[in-house]
């Protein structure tokens, strides 16, 4: 039970640093700030016997129904300003999000 709190703050403390990074980069293409503000991060769960959480998006604007084309683009617009803005955080958080998830296991020990 105490590995599994030990864990559960660890993911939460590396997902507040990847939100961090993801907010920096849609910074660069906001409009109203919705897609920012509707960001969410779930509570630990597990997902095929990993212990995950999950960053989504959910609120009053329900920006989640196109975070998924600013990303990948549309036959339209196939290159909008934030295209790859998910991805480019991901790459760009993995360092401090390992650290983050390190450090959180070392107070907790």
């Amino acid at each position: 039970m105490k590995a599994q709190q030990l864990s559960d703050k660890a993911l939460k403390r590396g997902a507040q640093v990847f939100i961090k990074e993801l907010k920096s980069q849609f910074a660069s293409f906001k409009d109203t700030g919705a897609s920012i503000e509707e960001m969410k991060i779930s509570e630990p769960m597990w997902v095929a016997g990993v212990r995950t959480v999950k960053v989504y998006w959910r609120g009053p604007k329900e920006r989640y129904r196109i975070i998924h084309l600013n990303e990948f683009g549309t036959v339209q617009n196939p290159n909008p300003k934030g295209k790859g803005s998910i991805a480019r955080a991901m790459r760009n958080a993995e360092r401090a999000y390992r650290e983050a998830i390190k450090q959180a296991i070392r107070e907790g020990i």
